[in-house]
């Protein structure tokens, strides 16, 4: 009998979370912007160079104060890949915009630079490219096509902190970028999320929505006598003691990034056998992009059932998981969105896609159980 249940996920705290977290409580501030708060600011800014750093509730209300900085009218097209979660596309459909639907390239998921220009119409008014597993989209391609149809760029790094481009840092690229620090991704505060602004014009009016429309930003710098209401806005601060829980996980970011990676590097080798039988295909990351080790999946061979191997997974005491269902074919998708062409690998691949548990603390034993029984399925 398998007493060894493997989760899926399972949260890493460093061990000094809970200190930092009274620490706050004892300085009497624990609403948003404290002392914590300005220190992962700090951080973000540092290792990405993005000219403002704002932590928010969560990446989704990053994704939807990016939004917000666009100006999008009724109407507007925003172009994105299906392939994505549910919150990309809301973001902008919350300002009134239709989003345009684009399929993504075989070998990374990502969205299909090859295809985006092909979508462009004269409502057209950004690109919203998703960094899928922490592998970064054809950053170079999309920034060259933005610029000649003078479009932003709003980056989806919720899964890229700590992965880059070319060298250049995933959410410091576009005009703005979105990070997410759900308690599934590498760094963590349980919910929690930060607004990239790469772009300097934009600094200002960020600050000003995400205090609920205020200056009180430049009251507290000094910069005015008193604050007052300027603009549209809402509450996207966090409050302090997310931020010491997630000031916790910055201080010890490297060691969580050198863990994960063991972890990818582990099961991209076990792998390697099924893969070279025909058995299922492990993930490609192109030479220029360096990822963060934040999910392995594999893709199935078309015609094995997905739903027969997770069950048998999950008899084996092994919790795996597939992932997005693509957005177009979504009942919210098909309503308020359109998709540009068929989407054909949308649909094929995200069918096939099956996440494996990956977390700090998952032993190369589990990790080998893993393989050996999603091997011994495939192979029956």
């Amino acid at each position: 009998m398998v007493t060894d249940f493997i989760p899926f996920n399972w949260p890493y705290a460093t061990g000094k979370e809970h200190g930092y977290i009274q620490e706050a409580l004892e300085r009497r501030h624990i609403s948003g912007d404290g002392r914590f708060t300005k220190l992962c600011h700090g951080w973000i800014e540092q290792r990405t160079g993005t000219a403002k750093a704002l932590l928010t509730h969560s990446c989704t209300s990053a994704l939807d104060l990016a939004a917000l900085l666009l100006d999008l009218k009724e109407g507007d097209e925003v172009i994105l890949p299906s392939f994505t979660f549910a919150s990309t596309a809301n973001a902008f459909l919350l300002r009134g915009a239709v989003p345009v639907f684009v399929d993504i390239r075989e070998d990374t998921l990502n969205l299909d630079e090859r295809l985006i220009e092909a979508a462009i119409t004269s409502r057209t008014r950004a690109i919203a490219p998703m960094h899928y597993a922490g592998v970064s989209c054809e950053m170079a391609s999309i920034m060259t096509i933005a610029k000649r149809h003078n479009l932003r760029v709003v980056e989806d790094a919720a899964q890229g902190v700590m992965a880059n481009y070319r060298g250049s840092p995933l959410g410091a690229i576009g005009d703005l970028g979105a990070f997410s620090f759900h308690e599934t991704k590498n760094i963590i505060s349980g919910e929690g999320g930060s607004l990239l602004v790469n772009n300097p014009e934009l600094v200002l009016r960020a600050e000003i929505m995400r205090e609920k429309g205020t200056d009180r930003g430049r009251f507290f710098r000094g910069e005015v006598d008193k604050y007052t209401w300027q603009d549209i806005g809402s509450s996207f601060l966090p409050s302090d003691l997310t931020a010491a829980f997630l000031w916790a996980q910055f201080e010890d970011a490297e060691h969580i990034m050198r863990e994960r990676i063991a972890a990818w590097d582990k099961y991209h080798a076990m792998l390697a056998p099924l893969e070279q039988r025909g058995l299922l295909r492990r993930p490609i990351v192109p030479a220029h992009c360096k990822h963060n080790g934040h999910l392995y999946y594999v893709l199935l061979p078309p015609r094995v059932d997905r739903g027969m191997v997770l069950s048998k997974l999950k008899e084996a005491e092994i919790h795996a998981v597939f992932h997005y269902v693509p957005l177009h074919s979504a009942p919210a998708g098909l309503r308020y969105g359109r998709a540009h062409g068929d989407l054909p690998l949308t649909t094929n691949l995200s069918e096939r896609l099956i996440r494996l548990p990956l977390w700090i603390g998952l032993r190369e034993s589990q990790q080998q159980r893993v393989c050996d029984t999603l091997g011994a399925i495939l192979r029956r």
